[in-house]
């Protein structure tokens, strides 16, 4: 259940990005601090593709992972990474180890694939609640009611809607 909504959570990100330009996806917006929404896609791939790469080597490290521009620049480069991402986080679940250094020496934390999954989802979920701000400059750009929505909130609307 849960690799279902992390893909469809890639899948919004995949239909926003078919409907942006790249001079759309690079635009500075006040609202974001001056942040584009290229930004915090390419921020949401590449924490993906940092869980994605290390599942093999069992050691996770968000802070060590690749910064790609031409991510935050090119919409069909985006979407083909996504296209990659959605095909390929179908993967047992397995012990791994986080590695955390906040404020501290580096630790190992003990976590497991499905745990990180859902740790990207959240992440990836408040970055599209951010980018939706930036949409209201956009109104031809069209997302789905639960693009930037937690499930717990989706679930507690549909509670209150009976």
């Amino acid at each position: 259940m849960l690799i279902h909504f992390v893909k469809n959570n890639l899948e919004e990100n995949i239909n926003l990005l078919r409907q942006l330009t790249n001079a759309e996806l690079t635009t500075k917006n006040l609202k974001l601090s001056q942040a584009t929404i290229g930004e915090h896609i390419r921020h949401s791939i590449e924490l993906m593709n940092c869980l994605l790469a290390n599942y093999e080597t069992e050691i996770i490290n968000y802070d060590i992972r690749q910064r790609e521009i031409k991510i935050e620049t090119d919409v069909d480069y985006a979407i083909a990474i996504l296209e990659n991402q959605v095909t390929t986080i179908e993967k047992p679940n397995k012990s791994l180890s986080l590695v955390h250094n906040c404020y501290s020496e580096s630790e190992l934390l003990p976590t497991n694939y499905f745990r990180e999954l859902l740790y990207n989802l959240e992440h990836n979920i408040h970055h599209q609640a951010l980018i939706k701000v930036a949409l209201f400059s956009l109104p031809h750009i069209q997302v789905s009611d639960s693009f930037g929505v937690a499930p717990s909130t989706l679930a507690y609307r549909k509670e209150c809607a009976q």
